[in-house]
């Protein structure tokens, strides 16, 4: 049909009797209070999914005799009673928080940059989990009621919507996103004027509007070039998450790292510990050092001074996640920034210096040298970065270096089943939400729920999933020109009837070093598990492979080949546009979560702690988060083969994942109900309390914040003069160090009595450095069966005297009795020397370190 199709939206007004509905609209603390959701939804369900769950579009949109008929019906105003008491109390009442994780809110405050912030499906600014990790992290916060608020970008077109082809192609949707249907209002200035700041690139101005989203007890702040004084490039910034070239990168980088320290100095606030989220923010760190060098400071006591006070969290072990720009692109931009500094070019370069590039300028590296408190994602992660960035601190051993690990969490209120959260609150009313780290109150609840109450949620929670799927899967299957027989067949199990199917779930992001096709190395042996009869086995995958991508891309391919083959219709299915709203059903209702990255790339891993807190069992490579949590009763784990090869490796990886199955999953599932429930009463006891997004948050104020905040004290007090000693001891000793030698000068004997002593003295030259510059330490340990030294603790070294050569003699008695265990046995030892200043905020932070 020809023709234009015009539109007009037809907007009724709220009764004044639930008018505070639209207070709720406008907070994201619906996102995860489902009560809040559900109010809206219930009156109108048709129009709730047309709007895409949003609370604010809703509103906008719904008929205006269906807020009428609301208004006065007594059912639905009990109900907007009672959910409105529980928001009053939620912003009412503070929790009680151990002083070990308490920030004061009337002097401290956290500003948290991240690239994207995933807090709903109803707020398209996020495209994966870094993205769902910063939501959570932000509600997680709100709970705690912290200081705290977030600086991000607001996307006009967001991250893609995905179609998936009948032939497997991906094709990326970018649905433009008016601010108007968010729940967002223009930020204001310390003035109380609408809020719009400017940064400088290639010799204009770039202006931006600064959005703000409440969530519960903190703030969001959102930068947006999409304003009428920029040009169409510049306006074009802010519309894409991940899109484009490095050009469009680092001018979405400098809008949020340097736009959004300007965002906040605008509003007067003036955070006590800035935490920034992978490098894409890193900016910040050079916009606050020119802060402080045009007023009258040098760079190198700015950079302590800002460094002293600031957080930086990787998140990828993957070379490729780590963002680097060209030296001519980045002079491109910051050649201004220089010359009002007067930073000499190679200094300036130096700050994003790594070996992966020699001509390159890595932001992960200017985000670790701009900090003083780093960390990874899981434990693994933490020893990986380590390695991966101790080109940082080039002496010292990458297991003691400065980055350490908090192991992500999850929001258990937003990825919990909502058949868990009745279930929970019939037994303890609310009061669960207080015990989400408590690992007792978990192991007795669970423990003494009845074993049908348990199954019943397990099940109702798999029919919510198979009926969402299957909704899910008949649209894109007719969309695609499947006829009515072929969607039978595809989704022949994707009905709640067959709730004894066995569901396995794999939702990741399509990146090879994920590994979604590592099943299907012997396509022969699973047409074999998933066409008995007997024990129905059913495989759902979700996720999106990114637009530049193409070996992602191959792999959604690969796995919608198979599903179409016949001995897989049914039994295997590739679901589209995996996001927030299908990972609300999935999580909750699979009974197996399937995660098998490359070891040791998978940084964390959070998808399977959702599937595990709501009773799924995990079968997973020991890597990122699991290699934490498995204790061989809550799921299965696939041990990292060491194979050089990487064929061979997922040969191998890939018989024992299918092993696991056949002889361990599959007839556990069919053949003992009992032992099954056992072992997902497990998967919730031993990771709810451990791996939410509380223990996360809390982690984090008490490892790193706290410590942040107060080396930043210690920076800034009597006018930066902490920053301008430690900035000038620091350049005496890179002079100085490279003339540091060390020599024993003492015999040392082979074997000792049991009570004589064992005097070591050393000799130094430290080339102008004080002794107090210096500590001399022995590292006593043990070689490992690998030959490895293996280091248990260290014992310092005491001045001694200074010899007629002018060198400084240190000295210890390693068989002291003074409050030392005696040696015994066969004892190994090393000695090292390293820089030391009562204002470091960590031992190695230097990186220099010399060893005897």
């Amino acid at each position: 049909m020809s023709g234009t199709i015009f539109s007009v939206e037809v907007r009724p007004r709220l009764p004044k009797r639930i008018s505070r509905l639209e207070e709720l609209a406008n907070d994201l603390y619906y996102s995860w209070d489902r009560s809040a959701r559900r109010l809206l939804a219930n009156m109108d369900l048709e129009t709730w999914h047309s709007c895409n769950s949003s609370p604010k579009l809703f509103l906008r949109r719904v008929a205006q005799s269906t807020l009428n008929a609301a208004a006065s019906d007594p059912v639905f105003l009990a109900e907007y009673g009672r959910v409105l008491s529980v928001y009053d109390t939620y912003m009412q009442e503070q929790p009680l928080v151990s002083s070990e994780y308490y920030l004061d809110p009337q002097k401290e405050l956290v500003a948290y940059f991240s690239l994207e912030f995933g807090l709903h499906q109803s707020m398209p600014i996020y495209a994966g989990g870094l993205g769902i990790l910063a939501g959570d992290y932000c509600k997680a916060m709100s709970n705690l009621w912290m200081p705290f608020i977030g600086v991000g970008l607001l996307y006009r077109e967001g991250y893609f919507t995905q179609r998936i082809l009948c032939n497997g192609d991906q094709q990326e949707e970018y649905p433009h996103v008016n601010p108007e249907d968010l729940p967002v209002k223009p930020a204001l200035d310390a003035d109380r004027n609408e809020l719009q700041i400017q940064v400088e690139m290639h010799g204009h101005s770039v202006h931006l509007r600064v959005w703000e989203a409440k969530i519960g007890h903190i703030r969001l702040y959102l930068l947006d070039s999409d304003t009428p004084e920029n040009n169409p490039e510049d306006r074009a910034i802010t519309y894409k998450l991940y899109g484009g070239d490095s050009e469009q990168r680092i001018r979405q980088e400098i809008v949020l790292g340097i736009g959004g320290v300007r965002a906040l100095r605008a509003m007067g606030k003036t955070p006590s510990v800035w935490h920034i989220n992978e490098g894409h923010a890193s900016f910040l760190i050079l916009e606050r050092c020119r802060e402080k060098m045009l007023a009258g400071m040098a760079f190198d006591p700015a950079l302590v001074m800002v460094a002293a006070n600031t957080v930086f969290t990787t998140h990828t072990p993957v070379p490729a996640g780590h963002d680097i720009f060209h030296h001519d692109l980045i002079l491109s931009y910051f050649t201004p920034f220089l010359s009002e500094t007067g930073i000499e070019t190679d200094r300036f370069l130096q700050l994003g210096a790594s070996p992966s590039d020699a001509h390159g300028f890595n932001m992960t590296a200017l985000g670790l040298r701009g900090s003083s408190f780093h960390n990874g994602v899981s434990r693994i992660h933490g020893r990986v970065a380590s390695e991966m960035e101790s080109h940082i601190w080039p002496q010292v051993p990458p297991d003691e270096n400065p980055i350490t690990y908090v192991t992500n969490g999850v929001d258990a209120e937003t990825f919990l089943g909502q058949p868990w959260v009745a279930l929970f609150e019939m037994y303890t009313g609310r009061g669960w939400r207080a015990k989400l780290t408590d690992h007792g109150f978990w192991q007795q609840f669970i423990d003494k729920m009845p074993e049908h109450a348990y199954r019943s949620v397990r099940e109702i929670q798999k029919a919510e999933l198979l009926e969402d799927a299957n909704q899910r899967a008949r649209v894109q299957f007719h969309r695609d020109g499947a006829n009515a027989t072929q969607i039978e067949e595809f989704t022949q199990l994707l009905d709640p009837k067959h709730l004894d199917t066995l569901v396995i779930g794999f939702a990741r992001r399509f990146a090879t070093y994920k590994r979604a096709t590592l099943l299907f190395q012997d396509l022969e042996r699973l047409a074999r598990l998933v066409n008995d009869p007997a024990r129905p086995v059913l495989f759902l995958f979700a996720g999106k492979a990114h637009p530049n991508d193409e070996p992602g891309k191959q792999m959604i391919r690969e796995i919608m080949g198979i599903s179409q083959r016949p001995e897989f219709r049914g039994k295997l299915l590739l679901l589209e546009d995996y996001n927030l709203s299908m990972a609300r059903k999935l999580h909750p209702g699979v009974d197996v979560w399937l995660n098998v990255p490359e070891y040791p790339k998978e940084a964390c891993g959070t998808s399977g702690m959702k599937a595990a807190m709501n009773g799924a069992l995990n079968i997973s490579v020991l890597d990122g988060w699991w290699d934490e949590a498995c204790n061989g009763r809550n799921g299965w784990a696939i041990t990292p083969s060491e194979e050089p090869d990487p064929a061979a490796r997922d040969r191998k990886e890939a018989l024992e994942l299918l092993n696991i199955l056949e002889h361990e999953v599959i007839p556990l599932y069919f053949s003992d109900k009992r032992a099954w429930t056992q072992r997902s009463k497990e998967a919730i006891k031993s990771i709810l309390p451990r791996f939410n997004s509380i223990r996360m948050a809390q982690d984090y104020i008490r490892q790193l914040y706290l410590p942040a905040k107060e080396q930043g004290i210690r920076m800034r007090q009597e006018e930066g003069a902490g920053a301008h000693i430690l900035a000038a001891w620091m350049q005496r000793f890179r002079n100085g160090w490279p003339g540091v030698k060390i020599r024993l000068d003492s015999q040392l004997r082979p074997a000792i009595r049991a009570d004589e002593s064992y005097p070591i003295e050393v000799a130094l030259e430290l080339n102008e450095l004080d002794p107090k510059d210096v500590v001399v330490e022995c590292v006593l340990g043990r070689s490992d069966t690998l030959k490895q030294f293996k280091p248990e603790k260290t014992l310092r070294f005491a001045e001694e005297r200074r010899n007629d050569q002018g060198e400084y003699i240190f000295r210890i008695n390693l068989n002291s009795a003074h409050g030392r265990q005696p040696l015994t046995g066969l004892e190994q030892f090393k000695i090292r020397i390293y820089p030391s200043h009562p204002l470091l905020s960590h031992p190695f932070v230097c990186g220099c370190m010399i060893w005897l």
